[in-house]
C-alpha cells in the first residue's frame, strides 16, 4: 500500500513537472510569434514608408544630417590636442570652430542645393568645367600655395580653396551634360569618348603635377561612373582598368613616397616607425576600441600617436572611441546612402538627372570606401577623405553641395513632382522655401533629324533600336506620360489595326 501511494505520488510529481515544461514551452513559443509579428509589421510599416513620395528626399536629409553630427562631434574629439600648442595662445576647440563654422556655411550650401533649379545647373555645367580648368591652372603658378607637400591650395588670409575638390563636381554635372546630348552618336566611339575623356585627362594630368593621388583616384571614379551610367560597352571598363593599374605602377616608379606606400601597405612591418607608422597606428587604434569603444574623449591614438588623426584616419579614431559598434553605424549610413541614391537613379525619368545621381552616390560611396578601406589595411595609403565626418572645409562645402544636389533630384521623381504640385511643398518644403519642381518633358522630336528623347535611365538603347518607342511616345505627353483626354475605343481599334498592317 506505501509502495503504491508513493508510485502515484511520483506520477502526479511527473504530471505537474511535465505541465510546466509545456507551458514554459508554450509561453516561449508564444512570445517568438510575438516578436516575428512585430517584426514582420516593423518591415511592412518601413516598406509603406518607402513607397511614399518624398521618403528619399527625407532619407537624404537624414543620412546627410546624421553623419554631419557624428563629423563634428568626431572633429571635436580628434582635434583638441592638435590644437594645442603651448608656444601661442590658442585654444584646444581652434580646429572644432573652424570646422563646425564650415558645418554651418555647409548647411546653406546645401540649402542652394535643393534649391536651385537643375534645369539652371544644368545650364551653367559649361562655364562651371571652363572654370574649373583655369583655377587647376593658375594654382600651379606662384598664386597657388603648398600644403602638406602638394600645391593644390589658393590661400588667401584665413581662407583656402582646393581646386581639386570643385573639378569634381564640375565634371561630373558637365559630363552628365554632354553624354544627354549626344546620346544618339553614343554607339560610335569618338562621340562617347570625345570631349569628355580628354578633358577628364586634362584634369587628371593637372592635379597630378601638384602633385594629388587621391584627388586622381577620386577624378577617375567620377568619369568612369559617368561612362557606366551612360551605357558605354564593357570592354572600355576592361581597357579603363588595365590603364589604371599602369598608371598607379608608372606613378609609384616615378615618386618614392608613392612606392614607399606600396612597399608598406605589402609589409606593414617592414618600417613601423617610417612610412607604415599611420597604418599600423590605425590597426592598434582600432583594436584597442573592442566592441563598444573606450568612450568619446578617451581615445590615446590622437596624442600624436596617429598623426593628423581629424583629417584621413579619423575613422580609426572613430573605432577606438565608438567601437565597433560606432563603426557599423558609419558603415550603415554609407549604405544608405548607396540605396538611396541609386534608387532616386532609377526613379527618375530625365536622363540627365538619372546619370548625375548614380554619379554622385557611386563617388561619395566609393570616396568613403577608399578611405575605409586604407584605414583598416585593405588598401594603400592614399590620402583620401570621409566624406562628412573628415575634417577639411572644402571637402565639407563640396559634399554638402552634392547631397543637396541629391535631394533636389529627388524632389524630382514622378511620384514626388506629383505629391508636391497637387498637395502643396510639406513641412520642410515650407521651412526651405523650396519651390515646386517641373515635371519632366522630353525634347520635341526634330523633323527629319532622326533624333529621339533619351531612354529611360539614361542608358542607351539597343543600337539597331534607336527610334522612338511606344514608351517614350507616351512620356513626352503632359505629366509623364498621363494622358489629359481619354481615348475613345472607336480611336484606339483604329490604330490597332494600323499597327497591325
Amino acid at each position: 500500500m506505501a509502495h503504491r501511494d508513493r508510485d502515484d505520488l511520483v506520477t502526479v510529481v511527473d504530471e505537474a513537472r511535465d505541465s510546466d515544461s509545456a507551458r514554459r514551452e508554450r509561453n516561449s513559443r508564444r512570445r517568438r510569434e510575438r516578436a516575428g509579428e512585430r517584426g514582420y509589421a516593423a518591415v511592412r510599416a518601413f516598406t509603406a514608408w518607402l513607397s511614399r513620395p518624398l521618403a528619399d528626399f527625407h532619407l537624404i536629409l537624414a543620412t546627410c544630417g546624421t553623419l554631419g553630427v557624428i563629423g563634428v562631434i568626431m572633429v571635436l574629439s580628434a582635434s583638441s590636442v592638435s590644437s594645442y600648442s603651448p608656444d601661442s595662445d590658442s585654444s584646444v576647440y581652434a580646429l572644432f570652430q573652424r570646422h563646425l563654422l564650415f558645418f554651418l556655411i555647409g548647411s546653406v550650401v546645401f540649402w542652394l542645393g535643393v534649391r536651385v533649379p537643375l534645369r539652371r545647373i544644368r545650364q551653367l555645367s559649361p562655364t562651371g568645367i571652363v572654370v574649373t580648368l583655369g583655377l587647376l591652372m593658375l594654382v600651379l603658378t606662384p598664386l597657388g600655395s603648398q600644403v602638406n607637400g602638394s600645391q593644390g591650395w589658393f590661400v588667401v588670409g584665413p581662407l583656402s580653396l582646393q581646386p581639386v575638390e570643385v573639378a569634381k563636381v564640375a565634371l561630373a554635372l558637365w559630363g552628365a551634360h554632354i553624354l544627354v546630348v549626344k546620346y544618339n552618336l553614343l554607339h560610335q566611339w569618338r562621340h562617347l569618348l570625345v570631349p569628355l575623356v580628354p578633358t577628364a585627362l586634362l584634369m587628371f594630368a593637372l592635379v597630378m603635377a601638384q602633385p594629388d593621388l587621391g584627388g586622381t583616384i577620386t577624378l577617375g571614379v567620377v568619369l568612369i561612373a559617368l561612362l557606366w551610367f551612360a551605357g558605354a560597352p564593357k570592354r572600355l571598363f576592361a581597357v579603363i582598368f588595365a590603364g589604371g593599374v599602369a598608371g598607379v605602377v608608372a606613378l609609384a616608379l616615378v615618386a618614392d613616397y608613392r612606392l614607399d606606400r606600396i612597399m608598406s601597405f605589402l609589409n606593414p612591418s617592414a618600417d613601423p616607425l617610417g612610412s607604415g607608422m599611420q597604418a599600423n597606428q590605425a590597426l592598434y587604434a582600432l583594436a584597442d576600441g573592442g566592441l563598444f569603444g573606450k568612450g568619446l574623449g578617451q581615445g590615446q591614438s590622437k596624442w600624436m600617436y596617429l598623426p593628423n588623426v581629424q583629417h584621413d584616419f579619423i575613422f580609426a579614431l572613430i573605432g577606438e572611441e565608438l567601437g565597433f559598434v560606432g563603426c557599423l553605424v558609419v558603415l550603415g549610413l554609407f549604405g544608405l546612402l548607396a540605396y538611396v541614391g541609386l534608387r532616386i537613379a532609377v526613379r527618375n525619368l530625365d536622363p540627365w538627372i538619372r546619370i548625375v545621381a548614380g554619379t554622385i552616390t557611386v563617388w561619395l560611396v566609393s570616396q568613403a570606401a577608399i578611405n575605409i578601406g586604407y584605414v583598416v589595411g585593405l588598401l594603400p595609403v592614399t590620402g583620401v577623405t570621409l566624406p562628412m565626418i573628415s575634417y577639411g572645409g572644402t571637402s565639407l562645402l563640396v559634399t554638402m553641395l552634392l547631397f543637396g544636389i541629391l535631394a533636389n533630384c529627388a524632389r524630382h521623381e514622378p511620384e514626388s513632382v506629383a505629391a508636391l504640385r497637387t498637395q502643396g511643398p510639406g513641412k520642410f518644403g515650407r521651412l526651405m522655401r523650396l519651390p515646386a519642381p517641373d515635371p519632366y518633358r522630353p525634347p520635341a522630336k526634330r523633323r527629319g533629324s532622326g533624333r529621339t528623347a533619351p531612354a529611360k535611365g539614361g542608358r542607351p538603347a539597343a543600337r539597331r533600336t534607336r527610334s522612338a518607342s511606344a514608351p517614350d511616345r507616351r512620356r513626352a505627353a503632359p505629366e509623364y506620360g498621363r494622358r489629359t483626354t481619354p481615348r475613345s475605343g472607336g480611336r484606339r481599334g483604329t490604330s490597332t489595326r494600323r499597327g497591325h498592317r
